[in-house]
């Protein structure tokens, strides 16, 4: 794959760039999983919680906190890590903060997926295996997954996509079953050489695509239980936001070359903007940027001519000039 051979020349290559992208795709990555499963902070505590210069104060703080910690180990592995329920109960662990009661643990009671249509309306949109059968469930899917990794004629993206799939259908934990599924994507992403998701943020390309997200979920899972549904749309759906993220990639780094990795990025934000917008617009826009540093490049743009400052003290904002 011509992404992936890219990614490694980089990693050898570009370190400062890929640090800064680091650190922006943690946070990103963080605040979008959280937010896709309606758990948010104010934007003031998500960087600090999340680079762990701040303590969680409420559960909504630890899931972030725990999420963040389940990334670290993810990407702290120097060797293949063998795909078990027990792992995947830890993933939950961390995912859930250790905050609640049942983190790392199979779900007590059946569960059912909702959908709440735009009227206010609940519908059940599947039912997962049932709490009796997950353990079962999920030691299968573990075991199927090893098995298909000894086949050199599947592809391992298609082995991945269908383990992540598989594990929704299954939908084992009361609560985080959205969360883990992204920590096994990146985790297995990982095993299987492929690096994009230190660098650009996978959940952040599922949130911004999270309606398509759900009706491939949807349609894909019709007939699961009989073994009798189809697959293929939601594999082209996980191949093609890994096909963006790779695509974001190359973009990110190809164009921090003349200017410092991070005041560059600034750069770009700023210009990029459309309407009117303060300087804490940008600081929850660029969560791997200091509002120094963005302070800095806003000066540098308006005494190029780039920008302007309208008004004064809490009410001032900026405008890019045409």
């Amino acid at each position: 794959m011509e992404a992936r051979g890219k990614q490694d020349l980089w990693m050898r290559q570009k370190p400062e760039v890929l640090e800064v992208l680091r650190e922006q795709a943690i946070i990103q990555s963080v605040e979008s999983s959280n937010r896709i499963e309606g758990v948010t902070i104010p934007a003031d505590r998500l960087r600090p919680v999340v680079l762990g210069r701040a303590r969680p104060r409420d559960r909504s703080e630890e899931e972030l906190a725990g999420y963040r910690r389940a990334l670290d180990w993810i990407f702290s592995r120097k060797r293949p890590v063998l795909i078990t329920p027990a792992l995947v109960k830890r993933l939950h662990a961390f995912a859930q903060g250790g905050f609640s009661g049942d983190a790392g643990e199979w779900k007590k009671r059946n569960n059912e997926i909702i959908e709440i249509l735009p009227g206010g309306e609940r519908r059940v949109r599947f039912v997962p295996t049932s709490a009796k059968e997950t353990p079962r469930a999920v030691e299968a899917v573990c075991r199927n997954y090893h098995q298909a990794c000894e086949n050199e004629h599947v592809p391992s993206l298609l082995i991945v996509a269908t383990f992540v799939f598989d594990f929704l259908c299954i939908h084992p934990f009361r609560d985080g079953n959205g969360r883990v599924s992204r920590l096994l994507t990146t985790l297995l992403l990982q095993i299987h050489g492929f690096h994009v998701s230190r660098y650009i943020s996978l959940e952040r390309l599922v949130e911004e695509t999270k309606d398509e997200y759900y009706n491939v979920l949807t349609e894909c899972s019709q007939g699961w239980h009989e073994g009798k549904n189809e697959i293929v749309r939601w594999w082209n759906y996980f191949l093609s936001v890994l096909r963006r993220a790779y695509q974001e990639f190359e973009r990110q780094v190809e164009s921090a070359t003349a200017r410092p990795a991070k005041s560059e990025f600034v750069r770009q934000a700023v210009l990029s903007q459309v309407e009117q917008f303060t300087l804490a617009d940008l600081v929850a826009q660029l969560p791997a940027a200091s509002p120094q540093l963005i302070k800095k490049v806003l000066s540098e743009l308006k005494k190029a001519g780039k920008v302007r400052l309208i008004g004064r003290g809490r009410g001032a904002r900026w405008e890019v000039i045409p």
